[in-house]
């Protein structure tokens, strides 16, 4: 595998950083979940379009059954993720959502040690369970027992099994195809998936706010072509624990936004969290690099 041009971890930042951004847009725009879907990926595809045609169109005959099987079923769990995400914040507050679906790594590591057969130092794993702990103190002063917000709280937690279905599938496909190709063809299964979603639901296609289409602009640029484009580019180089394990500085960018854009206050139980999640994903990476470079000299050694 060819060593790529941009570092894959500063992409990783770029993309959570832009990532951060969904959450606001989302609780700005007025349209219905699954038009916010919609429009967030159908004009993801609009933009990718001239450089998929000049550059890539030609790969389409070259994919197997397989990895057409699998970009699909990658493009439902996306399209679902972005339906129960953003219904989700229509019970529960920012944080909460921004927590509860970014919480991948209980899956991820389930599922790259069943499915690839990742193992982890234990290290790793105790990197990992502090900065599970750390989201859940973000939000532990605004989780709230109520039945709407327990049904949003739900709603984040099925939204975060399925992004983790999402890389587990990309991290498989992205192998073998090229990051415009995957991206495009999985957007475009997204975008046709979320469409029927809209119109067995009877839900309004052309948003009551002109102010909508600006967020719509802003979703496609920002979170998914700054961001879930930047995480299938880094797939091909990180393993999908790593950038599921970063993916956990979502809610401190999302909570510092929702201050000063939502005006929601950021308590210090956020503050802590977010101290203990910078602290873990850290220590987390460090260790992943440290067992990938031993791995790669014992390899060396053998060969000699």
């Amino acid at each position: 595998m060819n060593n790529p041009k941009v570092n894959p971890y500063f992409a990783l930042v770029v993309g959570v950083l832009t990532v951060s951004t969904s959450a606001i847009l989302v609780k700005l725009c007025t349209s219905s979940a699954g038009a916010i879907a919609f429009y967030r990926l159908f004009f993801s595809v609009i933009i990718m379009f001239p450089f998929f045609l000049s550059k890539n169109v030609n790969e389409l005959m070259k994919i197997s059954k397989k990895d057409w099987l699998f970009s699909g079923i990658s493009g439902a769990c996306l399209a679902f993720h972005f339906i129960l995400w953003f219904e989700s914040l229509n019970y529960t507050s920012v944080a909460s959502s921004t927590v509860l679906v970014t919480l991948q790594p209980l899956f991820a590591f389930a599922g790259t040690f069943l499915f690839f057969k990742e193992s982890f130092t234990l290290k790793a794993i105790i990197c990992g369970v502090f900065a599970i702990i750390g989201s859940v103190v973000i939000s532990w002063g605004d989780f709230s027992i109520s039945g709407m917000a327990l049904f949003g709280d739900l709603l984040a937690f099925l939204a975060c099994m399925l992004v983790t279905a999402y890389l587990l599938f990309g991290q498989n496909v992205r192998k073998r195809m090229s990051l415009m190709s995957y991206t495009f063809i999985v957007y475009t299964i997204s975008s046709l998936i979320l469409l029927i979603y809209i119109l067995v639901r009877g839900e309004a296609l052309i948003p009551t706010d002109n102010m909508d289409w600006i967020y719509f602009l802003l979703l496609a640029i920002l979170p998914t072509l700054l961001g879930h484009t930047l995480f299938n580019w880094t797939i091909k180089w990180l393993s999908t624990s790593v950038i599921s394990m970063a993916i956990l500085f979502e809610p401190i960018g999302a909570s510092i936004l929702a201050y000063f854009i939502l005006k929601e206050n950021i308590i210090w139980t956020q503050i802590i969290g977010g101290l203990i999640i910078l602290l873990s994903i850290t220590l987390f990476i460090i260790d992943e690099k440290k067992a990938k470079s031993k791995s790669i000299d014992t390899n060396t050694y053998q060969v000699q």
